[in-house]
């Protein structure tokens, strides 16, 4: 019988009852207070004793006592045999000294792990208020956070940020949405406590997620890999690092009209200048008059240096770029910065400081969304009395040079996360004796300008973690990326064919895929309908590993069978049967012929298949749904989950 959920509450007074900091047994930091273990089964259980001592450990579920003989480095590991899912307990250790767990719950433990819209917390949701109000019944879920830690060899110490916690009105602002709302689902459903293992990185990419050994299968990422495994260290990377970017500056100076081979003429003092533009600085460009342009711009403002300045240091002050730069003193570079936002220091040295006319020029490298040189304060001082300064703020020249569609993309930074393996080693590997449910994934944006790679890369994690978990069946739930217009990514990122590789990924089995193209926000990557997210997460659990008989996906396209100017899509998970949600026309349909151009389309529901045709193309070969950043497609079935973005031609950089 389901308990209720009243029933999960213990106390503030019954926390820990002796601190670790004090006993000599200490379990991995993973098990605290609070926590959730995985019912059912044989929970894994470790840490660290006093070396060679005997410890004894008892849940109070049963009572049993297990005795442990702690290896001559103090560590130890056992599994716990857990019941059915209930509680509250406590688990007791002892080596000599006591230490005891308290308000345990027994029930289903699954780990969240994937990049921002996974780690966005309930605090940035929608209807924040009412979600805040509901959190108090739901004591029965927990989570823990682990911290975001980078390492070059796999680690055994788990970095948590914070540990577990019971959900109330105010530790859920902090808890991961996706995961919260997830298990809230499931809670209402089942009444089984929930442990939620929150791991996970904004911005990161799924090679950082993915072992060292799963890696080596692929070319492009075995040689870092290697390198690691070989004794790469930080310093190499810097190293490596400052080659790549001097190269990657070479290369831009090559196709920039403001170098005639080495020599940056836009930057020299003797550069007529006179129909360039001007912008008021500091200001993001698209604000001050050049919109929807991302590349490279060039900058140049003239200042009169006094004549007591004449042979000394100067240090040049631009407190915000976005993103890179280049800059100039009279021609010559007196410094580079390839991070975002980063403040800009330079020193001019005293050799090019004479009284008179100067040229300050700074070529500014925007990789998407808003550029430019936008904060202040700007100015260019005495290095050894910044009392002495010259204002820069104001009437700036500028020119374009080449536009972002040109241009090579920047070295990864030395100090990022998104590095084959690191991050696995780091935030995996240390929990990988954790006995799990499952796993649900949300990431896949920070890839899309791989998105052909991502085919391969995707199902080779899954397939990794369950050999690492050891667990060859673990479930795998995954979050589709949502519609958004992504003008602030890579001109080469694909978020449709991303998706597309997401949606080929539910070839292995004990996969399943949330689908959220109808829940995005235009201009905002990190969109907060995050309730539907997780109850369609959830949906998928519920069906796969909860008992219900309930349709969990949108519409899945199976197949297509031309028929003379027109093409029938087949699909799985049309549910009750097929719908044009909002409308009686279907949207979203591309068809294309041979020439692999594509024309919208009609299309038409008949039973559970879309008949696709259009005037334009007499002999059609393929169709595209939904294949655009944000698509305007409405294929739902009766249960009101979308159909996923999908085609069916094997093209590669064909685009509508």
């Amino acid at each position: 019988m389901a308990l209720k959920k009243h029933q999960y509450f213990l106390p503030l007074t019954l926390l820990l009852s002796v601190s670790s900091a004090f006993a000599k047994v200490v379990p991995a930091a993973c098990f605290t207070d609070n926590m959730v273990l995985q019912q059912k089964t044989k929970a894994t259980v470790w840490g660290t004793a006093k070396p060679g001592s005997k410890l004894t450990i008892i849940p109070s579920w049963d009572r049993h006592k297990y005795e442990i003989s702690v290896a001559a480095d103090g560590k130890w590991k056992t599994g716990i045999a857990t019941p059915s899912y209930g509680g509250p307990y406590n688990i007791s250790f002892n080596d000599g000294e006591a230490l005891t767990l308290n308000n345990i719950l027994i029930g289903d433990v699954w780990l969240c792990s994937g990049q921002s819209n996974m780690e966005m917390p309930v605090l940035g949701v929608n209807n924040l208020q009412q979600e805040v109000t509901d959190a108090a019944a739901y004591n029965a879920i927990r989570m823990i956070k682990i911290d975001n830690k980078v390492s070059f060899s796999p680690q055994s110490n788990v970095p948590v940020k914070w540990a577990w916690r019971a959900c109330n009105s105010d530790n859920v602002k902090e808890f991961s949405a996706v995961a919260y709302f997830f298990a809230k689902k499931i809670y209402d459903v089942k009444h089984i406590p929930i442990g939620l293992i929150n791991d996970n990185w904004g911005g990161t990419v799924a090679e950082a997620w993915t072992s060292g050994k799963a890696l080596k299968s692929m070319p492009e990422f075995a040689d870092f890999v290697k390198s690691a495994e070989g004794g790469l260290t930080q310093d190499d990377i810097e190293k490596q690092y400052n080659q790549d970017v001097r190269k990657w500056i070479n290369k831009s100076n090559a196709t920039d009209p403001g170098f005639k081979g080495t020599n940056p003429e836009w930057a020299q003092k003797s550069l007529n200048d006179s129909q360039w533009s001007t912008m008021k600085l500091p200001n993001y460009w698209e604000q001050a008059g050049l919109d929807q342009y991302d590349g490279t711009v060039w900058f140049r403002k003239a200042v009169d240096i006094p004549a007591d300045w004449a042979g000394k240091d100067l240090k040049l002050n631009l407190t915000g770029i976005d993103d890179y730069d280049n800059t100039f003193f009279d021609g010559e570079e007196v410094g580079h910065t390839e991070l975002f936002l980063y403040q800009r220091h330079y020193t001019v040295p005293g050799k090019l400081v004479k009284p008179g006319k100067h040229i300050i020029a700074v070529r500014v490298f925007d990789n998407g969304g808003l550029g430019g040189i936008n904060n202040g304060p700007l100015n260019l001082q005495l290095a050894n009395d910044p009392s002495k300064s010259i204002d820069l703020a104001g009437e700036w020249l500028y020119q374009k040079a080449t536009p972002l569609n040109k241009l090579e993309q920047p070295p990864v930074l030395a100090n990022t996360p998104n590095r084959p393996t690191l991050i696995y080693n780091a935030m995996i590997n240390p929990i990988l004796p954790f006995t799990i449910k499952g796993v649900i994934w949300y990431q896949g944006e920070s890839n899309a300008d791989r998105s052909e790679q991502y085919k391969t890369l995707f199902p080779l994690l899954i397939q990794d973690w369950r050999q690492q978990f050891n667990q060859p069946n673990l479930p795998f739930y995954f979050v589709q990326i949502a519609n958004y217009n992504a003008a602030d990514q890579p001109p080469i990122a694909d978020w449709p064919e991303l998706r597309f590789a997401q949606f080929n990924t539910l070839k292995l089995p004990n996969t399943g895929m949330a689908v959220t193209i109808d829940i995005g926000e235009a201009s905002n990557i990190h969109p907060r309908n995050k309730q539907e997210v997780g109850r369609r997460l959830a949906l998928i659990a519920l069906n796969k590993n909860y008992g219900e008989k309930i349709e969990y996906s949108g519409p899945l396209f199976a197949s297509q069978q031309i028929d003379g100017n027109k093409i029938a899509l087949n699909f799985t998970h049309s549910g009750s049967g097929l719908s044009a949600q909002g409308s009686n026309t279907l949207k979203g349909f591309w068809i294309a012929g041979s020439d692999k151009k594509f024309h919208q389309a009609q299309a038409t529901i008949v039973n559970h298949k879309v008949i696709v045709s259009s005037a334009m193309v007499e002999h059609p070969v393929a169709v595209r749904y939904d294949w655009q950043n944000i698509p305007d497609g409405n294929l739902y079935n009766v249960e009101g989950l979308p159909a996923s973005p999908f085609k069916t031609d094997n093209w590669q950089g064909i685009k509508l």
